[in-house]
């Protein structure tokens, strides 16, 4: 690798005496405030000692180049050659799994992986591990080699936001080997290519078929572990830990600083592996707690935060009481599952009587690959999910008012990041998202409401670390939660928030998974990309989708970011009228305000005619 001048940390912002208070009407505090000063910081703290040979053939960034537009770093960290502690795996050859005793036996021809988890999750997977069995555990590992070099550097480092110390946390980063379970759909490339340009050794688990397997033969990834996920949940699990272990034997790669997903339905599984591996991540109970939005809203209740009422059918034969506890209008939806799939509006007991209908056989025809939910199109990808069929659904009261995002960093128990996107009105009665824009258009007061809701809800659950997705309402009766991502969003989630603000949520999630304090840095109280709008345009009627020629022209156009097609031309798409609407696209512009940003959008949307026969 080259090598850069000087080793030292000019003007590095200083860690806090006390932390100050954070603005409420931007996602993070002003670092202009904090004291400042200047600090040697030898090379041996920032430096690896325990190194994979792996090394992307791909031309790599130089030293301080991050994807957002920022001024020349003063920072610049002599990088040495490894020193050679041997390769010997940080676990113990003969290290007891505690989950043991407590597997669950699964059946001849048990359900397949990522289904259970759709339906029934945390499904076979083991349960969480006591504290003591978590202190063992950790007792009987040598740290990770990311953690050897955080306890090198000093603290107040580690807590200092800027530019330069962000520049310090991807040189922490640097070297190390990530695993990510599951890759997710072929759009989460970017992520892979993002941890690429940091450094990053990735190791991806997947099933032998899937896309990212690839990605080791183009230079992006180190290693691709295929792991059949037609397997129950147990299995998958069992077997994830056994690659996860031998990755130390491995001389490119060594052992695993940290693993990681981008993918909802896989969250649960990763917690667990880093449980049981001594590595950074989510406690499992909080993973359960969220994903169960029926568990989620007793322990918002018990904390004292505002929860609608909700009651949980399991059968057809509960739906006259279910109504009569929440009364109408109501919601309906699974009480674990993504991408409001399963979600419908509800106004009369003969409405709750068909939508419930209706759900159950929505969700037996959908499919599961590569970590991703799709409606079955026939061609045989992917594993039907009326395998694992146990769908428990939800009904609760009906919130009015505004939906909107908000995207979460937390660190150390604290929050260190969180900006809110508008949502536009969802397509009811399915809930299909329809514009979202940032920053909010939202008073600061409201905006603040939702943060410290959303924040709030995070700590009741216990979560101490990572990004988040929370989804919440301003409602004519104040803010209400939605539901937890405890994962990056998806879609454009991660676009906007580079955009907008400059702060890169890949960046910050790999940072967690590896055990590095996230100090997300903006450099001034204003957006400094302007605003973000986008948009998925919904089919409007049912039919063949002849062409995709409405997208031309809108690329030509100044603050088109993109116009991207989700389905190909000929294929079939779904109206409301039929039943959930198929996206055929989407659409994000860039201006330098929200209000123009939306209005940009809402002028390109008028345009739009999809040819639909």
């Amino acid at each position: 690798m080259a090598s850069s001048s000087c080793c030292c940390l000019d003007g590095i912002c200083a860690a806090w005496s006390q932390r100050p208070a954070r603005m409420t009407a931007m996602p993070s505090s002003d670092p202009r405030s904090s004291p400042r000063f200047e600090r040697q910081l030898s090379p041996e703290q920032v430096q690896r000692v325990r190194l994979g040979s792996w090394t992307s053939p791909l031309p790599s960034p130089q030293r301080g180049h991050s994807m957002q537009k920022e001024g020349s770093f003063t920072l610049q960290i002599q990088e040495l050659a490894s020193v050679d502690e041997g390769t010997a795996s940080r676990f113990p050859a003969g290290i007891v799994d505690p989950d043991g005793p407590q597997r669950l036996a699964v059946p001849s021809g048990g359900v397949h992986f990522l289904t259970e988890q759709l339906y029934a999750s945390p499904g076979t997977l083991p349960a969480a591990l006591t504290a003591v069995d978590r202190e063992r555990i950790l007792r009987a590992l040598r740290p990770t080699a990311t953690f050897e070099m955080l306890n090198k550097v000093p603290p107040e480092l580690l807590d200092a936001s800027g530019a330069e110390a962000q520049e310090l946390r991807r040189r922490l980063l640097d070297g190390a080997t990530l695993v990510f379970f599951t890759a997710g759909y072929a759009g989460k490339r970017f992520v892979f290519e993002r941890a690429r340009q940091l450094g990053v050794k990735s190791v991806i688990i997947e099933h032998p078929d899937s896309w990212a397997r690839t990605l080791v033969d183009e230079g992006v990834i180190a290693k691709f572990i295929p792991i059949d996920m037609s397997q129950d949940a147990e299995t998958v699990f069992q077997q994830s830990v056994e690659a996860i272990r031998n990755l130390g034997n491995d001389p490119k790669t060594l052992d695993a600083c940290g693993v990681v997903t981008f993918c909802e339905l896989s969250v649960p599984v990763v917690a667990r592996l880093c449980e049981v591996l001594g590595l950074p991540g989510h406690s499992p109970l909080a993973v359960d707690k969220a994903r169960d939005k029926h568990w989620a809203r007793a322990e918002m209740r018990k904390a004292g935060l505002p929860s609608p009422k909700n009651v949980l059918i399991k059968s057809a034969s509960e739906l006259k009481a279910a109504a009569s506890t929440v009364g109408f209008p109501a919601v309906l939806k699974p009480i674990s599952g993504a991408a409001s799939l399963g979600v419908k509006k509800v106004t009369s007991q003969t409405d709750l009587e068909s939508s419930y209908a209706e759900i159950i056989d929505e969700l037996s025809r959908l499919v599961v690959s590569s970590g991703a939910l799709q409606q079955d199109d026939g061609s045989g990808r992917g594993v039907k999910a009326e395998n694992a069929m146990d769908c428990t659904i939800l009904m609760e009261q009906y919130l009015d008012g505004s939906e909107v995002d908000v995207d979460i960093v937390m660190s150390n128990g604290e929050w260190r990041y969180a900006a809110v996107t508008d949502n536009g009105p969802t397509l009811e009665p399915y809930f299909n998202e329809t514009w979202a824009l940032c920053p909010s258009l939202l008073p600061s007061k409201k905006q603040k409401e939702l943060k410290d809701l959303s924040i709030a809800t995070l700590k009741c659950l216990g979560f101490q670390d990572g990004v988040f997705h929370v989804e919440c309402k301003y409602t004519s009766h104040g803010p209400h939660l939605i539901e937890v991502n405890a994962r990056m969003g998806g879609g454009q989630v991660h676009e906007t928030n580079l955009r907008v603000w400059g702060v890169d949520l890949v960046e910050e999630t790999l940072f967690a998974a590896a055990g590095i304090p996230s100090r997300p840095f903006i450099p001034g109280k204003d957006p400094p990309g302007g605003a973000v709008a986008y948009c998925d345009i919904n089919a409007e009627r049912s039919g063949t989708l002849q062409n995709l020629d409405f997208l031309a022209p809108l690329r030509k156009k100044e603050g088109v970011v993109w116009a991207r097609p989700y389905v190909q031309a000929g294929s079939h798409v779904v109206g409301p009228q039929d039943g959930l609407p198929t996206w055929i696209a989407e659409i994000v512009v860039q201006q330098s305000s929200a209000k123009m940003a939306l209005d940009f959008l809402f002028q390109l949307q008028s345009e739009i005619k999809p040819a639909i026969v």
